[in-house]
């Protein structure tokens, strides 16, 4: 079990962080490969998210408590757009956070708990990226302190 890398993308579709974990698990991309796999996975996501099919609620009495009608179209939730994304060599799962950043972690397939690894590794973007005075939003990620952290965590979760 073995996390491979961490790409992180701005709300516009850009590259503003990646880090490579493990040496041997993928093939090793050039800076313009993941400027390319930012920009494609931005716009696959969001075409993803817009694919969000009407179900019809179940057919139930009008009640009188407001804003509860019966047998209407709804929209339970609202589009997440591409989450997981798994071929027979790694998995690739994305947290896209309520500000539009897109968080993707590439792990081994066999890798679990990927999910709780990837709010982690939130929390430390959010405590020690966008705490930072001198960070702009939308810039390249540029913070000793996140980079230790990140390295930190993910070590401890490859040598299990």
């Amino acid at each position: 079990m073995t996390v491979f890398s961490l790409v992180i993308i701005n709300k516009a579709g850009g590259l503003i962080y990646n880090r490579t974990f493990h040496e041997g698990g993928l093939n090793k991309l050039s800076t313009n490969d993941y400027l390319v796999l930012a920009g494609t996975f931005h716009g696959v996501h969001a075409i993803t998210a817009r694919l969000n099919p009407v179900k019809s609620a179940p057919e139930r009495p009008l009640s009188n408590t407001p804003g509860v009608p019966g047998g209407i179209l709804t929209r339970p939730e609202p589009p997440s757009g591409l989450e997981v994304l798994e071929s027979e060599n790694f998995r690739l799962q994305c947290f896209n956070t309520l500000t539009g950043v897109k968080f993707l972690l590439f792990t081994d397939t066999t890798q679990t708990n990927v999910d709780v690894i990837i709010r982690r590794i939130y929390e430390l973007y959010s405590d020690y990226v966008m705490k930072n005075p001198f960070y702009q939003l939308e810039m390249p990620i540029r913070c000793d302190m996140f980079d230790r952290k990140l390295l930190s965590h993910i070590r401890e979760i490859n040598n299990r």
